[in-house]
Order: structure tokens, then C-alpha cells, then sequence
């Protein structure tokens, strides 16, 4: 399998608001410490681990929505750890996130139509109307929601509009971060087979990134287990999930609530 993205060595530190003094800046604090991993290429990871190991800001990084302290990213064999704007821009069409909270993240004033039409002005691609139908069929939404707005809108309806606005340009990588955290269990398990289809039609490469290793379990090829900004450990997913190596691991398999008798995935 060929690598999409070649992480070595990645650090990264950030100001620590809590201890701001009043005068003079914050002092630093470290959140990643030398991570070192590949994504190959058609490759669903799993980016797990709870509330502080560091899952959500280095997806940031892959995407680079933050620019790391140290270490390298390579996205297809470029560099792209300390890329400035200018030079990032083109290839923000090659890699998008999807977002935990699609109301903070889809512009309430604007209509569905209008939201997935955005990102491909910006790309500056052409047959817009066409391609706005395309994503909304492909995620499952019939092209009435494109005079929509958001308010108007189910949980689950909201997150296919953020994933269709993240496929309508095409992309290579797609990170998703939390992204069904707030769906009902319905919903979710939705969610994860769309994703799981486009992956396949698309020939997309994912990172979802998740708190639940249940969730992790029924969508990923690949799990990447982090706790307090290091690797604890990262496997294929049938082997950690039934051999699990670190005793962080076990923890969070541990801490999976069993399932309802009478809830039905779907």
C-alpha cells in the first residue's frame, strides 16, 4: 500500500491560556511528543483516545489548520509541516475535515445549496448547480434540502451536509473528527455506513477520529491508540481489538458500554 501521509518525529506545543500571566505571554505547553506513523492510501485509520491525549489537535496538524513545533508531515510526498498559506492553498482541495458540531460549522445564514457551493467557487471549479445535486445524492439527500438552512435540519441531516460539502471538491484524505459523538445510536450507525460506502466508491483515504472504540471498531481498518499526546499503540483493528498490547488499551476497551438487547444496527 502506498503512503498518502508519512509522519516522523511530529511535536507540537501551544500557549497555555489557564496560566496567561497579565502581562507577557503564556507559557508553553506540550501536547504531541514524537509521533511517527504512516496513512496509506485508500486506508480507513482510527484516531482514538479520551478528552486530552491529543487526537483532535493532531488532526488539526494533518490538515494543517496548525503548523507543527517539530518533526515532518509529508502528504503525498510533500512536505507540507511548515508550508505558509500562500503555499498550503492548493492543496486544501486535496484534504478536508469534516466537523464534530455541524451547526458551529455550517453557516446558519446561508442555505444548504449555498454551503456546498462555497468551497467549489473557491477551488474554482465550473458546472457548480451540477456538482451541489452530485454531493447531495451521493450523500443521501434529495435536492429539495438545497433551499434548506441548517436550523432546519436533524443532527444526522446536518452531518450529510458537512460531508457533502467535504466530497463535493473531490478530495484525496477526509479527516472526521467526532463526527457522530452527537447522533443518536440510529444515526450513527448511518452515518458510518455512508462513510464507509463513499470510502469505496470515492477510493477516499479517511481518519476518524473518535473517543469510542466501538465506533472505531465497526468503520476502521487501521487504529492508532493515543494517550496524552503519545502512541500507546497502533494496529489493525481485529488484532488490537482482540489482543489489545498496552494497558491504556485495555482501559478504554474496558470502559465500552455493553450493548442494548434490544437496539438494532443497521
Amino acid at each position: 500500500m502506498t503512503d498518502l501521509y508519512a509522519v516522523t518525529d511530529l511535536r507540537l506545543s501551544l500557549p497555555d491560556m489557564t496560566r496567561k500571566p497579565a502581562f507577557g505571554s503564556a507559557p508553553m505547553i506540550d501536547i504531541l511528543h514524537g509521533l511517527s506513523f504512516t496513512i496509506g492510501k485508500g486506508e480507513v485509520l482510527g484516531i482514538v483516545g479520551g478528552s486530552g491525549s491529543g487526537k483532535s489537535t493532531l488532526g488539526r496538524v494533518l490538515v494543517r489548520l496548525l503548523e507543527p513545533t517539530g518533526g515532518q508531515v509529508l502528504f503525498d510526498g510533500q512536505d507540507i509541516s511548515h508550508l505558509n498559506e500562500d503555499a498550503i492553498r492548493p492543496l486544501r482541495r486535496r484534504f478536508q475535515m469534516i466537523f464534530q458540531d455541524p451547526m458551529s460549522s455550517l453557516n446558519p445564514r446561508r442555505k444548504v445549496g449555498g454551503i456546498i457551493a462555497g468551497p467549489l467557487k473557491l477551488h474554482g471549479f465550473d458546472r457548480i448547480s451540477e456538482r451541489v445535486d452530485a454531493a447531495l445524492d451521493q450523500v443521501g439527500l434529495s435536492r429539495r434540502f438545497r433551499d434548506r438552512y441548517p436550523h432546519e435540519l436533524s443532527g444526522g441531516q446536518r452531518q450529510r451536509v458537512g460531508i457533502a460539502r467535504a466530497i463535493a471538491i473531490e478530495p484525496e484524505f477526509i479527516l472526521a473528527d467526532e463526527i457522530v459523538s452527537g447522533l443518536d445510536v440510529s444515526s450513527q450507525a448511518q452515518v458510518l455506513a455512508l462513510l464507509s460506502d463513499l470510502v469505496r466508491d470515492l477510493g477516499l483515504t479517511l481518519a476518524f477520529i473518535s473517543h469510542d472504540l466501538s465506533v472505531i471498531r465497526r468503520l476502521c481498518t487501521r487504529v492508532m491508540v493515543l494517550h496524552q499526546g503519545l502512541i500507546v499503540e497502533h494496529r489493525d483493528t481485529d488484532a488490537l481489538f482482540n489482543a489489545p498490547k498496552a494497558d491504556y488499551t485495555r482501559e478504554l476497551l474496558d470502559a465500552i458500554p455493553l450493548p442494548d438487547p434490544d437496539q438494532v444496527w443497521v
